[in-house]
């Protein structure tokens, strides 16, 4: 199991696996179309925790005042995170049984502060189904992806590290869910040859069937692969 000294920097997710071997046996009698989104919020909540404390600490540095000023952070495109909905709050409060209750309150918060986001985030932690005691375990796991540390480049591979960990487990749900996961996950390799037929070297990319965004990060890459601009 992944620990603070061992922090995966995105290089090789080989955890991925492991990480959804914990985060399944936190599902219980659940349903995988409930359970996606009880595991998928906690990876992005850690995403964009990472993303605020990196912020954060550039802003600290700079001018303290403006460390505490939510405007600095959407002007950078960066989700205001309350202090206690921070991942660093709730991972210390990990082994506590109102782990749920706390988890809940941090995604209502997050939700409150951020206009894009609201009633969008998962809010069932609390729910009698998840056994805290395995929820506390995902959250000790999921502390062990670094998602935004070191140099410039942190932030695309944070990008790429969400993505490839919210793909792992898109496939792995589709799997369980049979037919219905094809409604919202397809396979990396179907998109890929999509993307390629389309070429998209101008233009914007239209996908009116889009459920995981694939076809958008798999466009994304074949534009920067080949020297494309975007936005």
């Amino acid at each position: 199991m992944a620990n603070g000294k061992d922090k995966n920097n995105g290089g090789n997710l080989g955890f991925e696996a492991e990480l959804f071997k914990t985060a399944d046996k936190l599902r219980g009698n659940m349903e995988p179309s409930d359970y996606k989104h009880v595991a998928l919020g906690l990876i992005f909540l850690k995403y964009i925790s990472d993303a605020f404390e990196a912020r954060h600490a550039e802003l600290l540095a700079e001018d303290p005042q403006a460390a505490e000023d939510r405007d600095e952070y959407l002007a950078d495109n960066v989700f205001w995170v309350p202090k206690d909905a921070r991942w660093s709050h709730l991972k210390a409060n990990a082994k506590r049984p109102e782990i749920g209750t706390l988890i809940d309150d941090a995604m209502r918060t997050i939700e409150k502060d951020n206009e894009s986001l609201q009633g969008v985030l998962p809010k069932d932690y609390a729910r009698p189904a998840l056994n805290k005691v395995m929820l506390g375990e995902l959250i000790d796991l999921i502390s062990g992806i670094a998602m935004n540390e070191g140099g410039p480049s942190a932030s695309s591979r944070s990008k790429d590290v969400l993505g490839r960990v919210y793909e792992y487990f898109l496939g792995q749900f589709a799997g369980s869910e049979g037919k219905r996961g094809g409604e919202f996950y397809t396979p990396r390799s179907v998109v890929q040859v999509l993307v390629q037929m389309l070429e998209p070297y101008q233009g914007r990319v239209y996908d009116p069937c889009c459920g995981s965004g694939g076809m958008f990060v798999q466009s994304e890459k074949f534009v920067l692969e080949h020297g494309g601009r975007i936005g």
